[in-house]
């Protein structure tokens, strides 16, 4: 049964999950509020570069620019550290959902980032960038909700969202069951892992985000990117590389 709770530090208002050491404390959502990352962020200073950051390709820092409609259909391939996953998508379950991943895959978003929240018996998260400078652009580049035509059985692929309405950006789930109970949250699918052998195998053995468990600090991540990923949790799995199968 969900009950609703107040997450500390200014979290958003979601809903939590009874049961098991392996069921979810709250559904898939995206970083919470700048004043709760600030908050957050004073735990732990953000370490300082060890060197010079990167220039990076224009379009990863300019979300007004990818707004390209999706095809009705098509194959997104992800390379990732234990292998390789298609996610077969179907613009008509999620309109909205489809045009965002299709043109974060096109701008190289999801290249080198990390799976930061793999909660085994429940879903396994992605989106936030390696760099803080692309997350800081993209936070504010929500999108409209979209009604929820599919349900999240196992090996669907979803936006993540908070409780306030159309608060999706770039973080996304798989289902590793039959999440059904998230429908009438508002979680839209808007495509399907062909094969979920791989996701599968992602390590799991941080399991939910801080503060509620062990994972990464979301407000951290946010501000640090990789470089954190890779210090406090060495262990994640990332994708290496998104793209379009042609």
């Amino acid at each position: 049964m969900l009950r609703a709770t107040l997450l500390s530090l200014a979290f958003p208002l979601l809903l939590s999950a009874c049961g098991g050491s392996e069921q979810p404390t709250t559904p898939p959502a995206p970083t919470p509020s700048p004043v709760a990352s600030a908050q957050a962020a004073r735990v732990r200073a953000p370490a300082a570069p060890a060197e010079p950051l990167p220039e990076l390709p224009p379009q990863l820092l300019d979300p007004a620019g990818a707004t390209a409609t999706a095809p009705d259909a098509f194959t997104v391939k992800l390379e990732t550290t234990q292998g390789d996953v298609l996610i077969d998508v179907t613009r008509a379950w999620s309109p909205n959902g489809a045009d965002r991943f299709y043109n974060l895959v096109k701008v190289g978003y999801y290249d080198d980032t990390a799976f930061f929240r793999v909660v085994g018996g429940f879903m396994a998260q992605i989106g936030i960038h390696g760099d803080p400078r692309v997350n800081a652009a993209w936070r504010p580049a929500q999108i409209t909700d979209d009604p929820v035509v599919e349900s999240n059985t196992r090996g669907m692929v979803t936006f993540a969202k908070s409780s306030a309405p159309n608060s999706r950006t770039t973080q996304i789930f798989f289902s590793f069951k039959d999440n059904s109970n998230l429908d009438g949250m508002g979680f839209a699918p808007f495509g399907k892992v062909q094969d979920m052998a791989v996701i599968d195998k992602l390590y799991k053995g941080y399991g939910e985000s801080a503060p509620r468990g062990r994972g990464p600090n979301q407000g951290l991540a946010q501000t640090q990117g990789n470089s954190y990923f890779r210090a406090e949790f060495p262990k994640l799995d990332y994708i290496v590389k998104a793209s379009i199968v042609e």
